[in-house]
């Protein structure tokens, strides 16, 4: 008997590590991400500035557009290939092919080439989000999977503040960004190759399934396609919202007729709020239920962004504003991500998961382009706030189609 239960406790430890070094590796992984989305911002005015490479405003502009072009595809192709080939194999790789063109991107010889090594480093990162929330969903009981992708995202924030942090410490030597970004990602590939187990549930799925392959068209099924269309037109709209702020708040905020220190001020208020909003939001989905909570969080979303259309001559009030839209807005997205991983089963799940995020990622650069065209036009007070208003309604309208529960159906063989 003392063997018996000394046994059971040595499994149960080693399983215990072993999802210890899911979460944790997961986490990093999506932190990665996030320096590098920020990475290219933090230095295209020391690009323009020191004229890098003859490299002008329109060509910064195609630089960072094909970054998310390439993140987009990256995130559409790697779910089928995770379905079939498993979650740990397919992030190890993803996270190798970025940090090794993360790395050479600072030894490019024309603003071509520059552009290019970004575009395929952003097929590796985009990769990385789809399957680290996916395999950190299916570490957790389908009860905590919200909480699951919430806290994950928080690494996404957490490495938009390191890079934040660190480019203004090295100022022009910007090279050293993607240096430490690359070994970085080097490394954690290294630790996930001897440490990252294979998800328990992809496993069980290939067990069930055999060697047979779960075709993409599996989602056009009468059982998912409502879920599908849903998730996607949401997930396009939330990060059509997470990119257009952080990317054109501080300027809609000066021409609103707030001083730059407050404008600037507010970008960092709002991805406070982003992170506090994905931990609450995450336990509020597990205790309330997923899809009721995404449509109150864009709900709220619609009235703080409306909110913002209006000139607050008290900081306080403004504060309060800003956080709360961050609240709101920042994890309505990630909820979305939540709601895949609960409505798809584990055959599936991946695929499911890196189309939300690759047609979200059209968002990402759809919004950024729409606001900047309304800040030319010299409206984008308060009429970027109206558009912004004007997409979360959307994003609810897409929630409000969703099925509340998962379909009972195998996938096909």
């Amino acid at each position: 008997m003392t063997s018996a239960v000394s046994s059971q406790t040595t499994v149960q430890s080693g399983t215990a590590g072993r999802g210890t070094w899911t979460v944790v590796l997961c986490w990093i992984t999506v932190m990665l991400e996030g320096y590098d989305l920020v990475v290219l911002g933090a230095i295209i005015p020391t690009l323009l500035k020191t004229r890098h490479l003859g490299m002008t405003a329109g060509d910064a502009t195609m630089i960072a557009t094909l970054s998310l072009v390439g993140v987009a595809i990256g995130a559409v192709c790697v779910g089928p290939l995770a379905d079939r080939l498993g979650r740990r194999l397919l992030l190890i790789a993803s996270v190798v092919v970025f940090s090794v063109f993360t790395i050479v991107v600072p030894l490019a010889g024309s603003v071509t080439m520059f552009a290019v090594l970004r575009l395929i480093a952003g097929l590796g990162l985009g990769a990385c989000m789809p399957v680290s929330l996916t395999m950190m969903a299916e570490h957790m009981p389908a009860s905590r999977r919200a909480r699951a992708s919430t806290l994950t995202m928080t690494g996404y924030h957490t490495g938009a503040v390191i890079t934040s942090l660190l480019a203004l410490q090295v100022t022009d030597n910007w090279q050293i960004l993607f240096y430490v970004l690359g070994v970085a990602g080097l490394v954690v590939a290294a630790i996930q190759w001897f440490r990252l187990p294979e998800s328990e549930a992809f496993t069980q799925a290939k067990q069930a399934t055999g060697a047979q392959r779960v075709p993409v068209t599996e989602l056009l099924k009468p059982a998912y396609l409502r879920a599908g269309i849903g998730i996607w037109v949401a997930s396009f709209m939330g990060l059509l919202l997470v990119y257009g702020l952080n990317t054109w708040l501080p300027k809609l905020m000066n021409d609103a007729g707030y001083p730059v220190p407050t404008a600037v001020t507010q970008l960092l208020i709002l991805n406070v709020g982003g992170v506090v909003g994905l931990v609450v939001g995450g336990f509020v989905a597990d205790r309330r239920g997923i899809k009721g909570t995404i449509l109150g969080w864009f709900a709220v979303s619609v009235v703080m962004l409306g909110c913002l259309s209006i000139k607050m001559n008290s900081d306080i009030l403004l504060n309060v504003v800003v956080f709360l839209t961050g609240v709101f807005v920042f994890s309505a997205m990630v909820l979305v991500y939540a709601y895949v991983t609960h409505f798809y089963p584990a055959a599936v799940r991946g695929t499911a998961l890196g189309s939300a995020s690759g047609i979200g990622r059209i968002g990402s650069i759809v919004g950024p382009t729409i606001t900047g065209a309304l800040v030319t036009a010299g409206i984008g007070h308060p009429w970027g706030f109206y558009f912004f208003a004007a997409v979360a309604v959307l994003g609810f309208l897409a929630v409000l189609t969703l099925p509340r529960h998962a379909p009972q159906v195998e996938p096909a063989a």
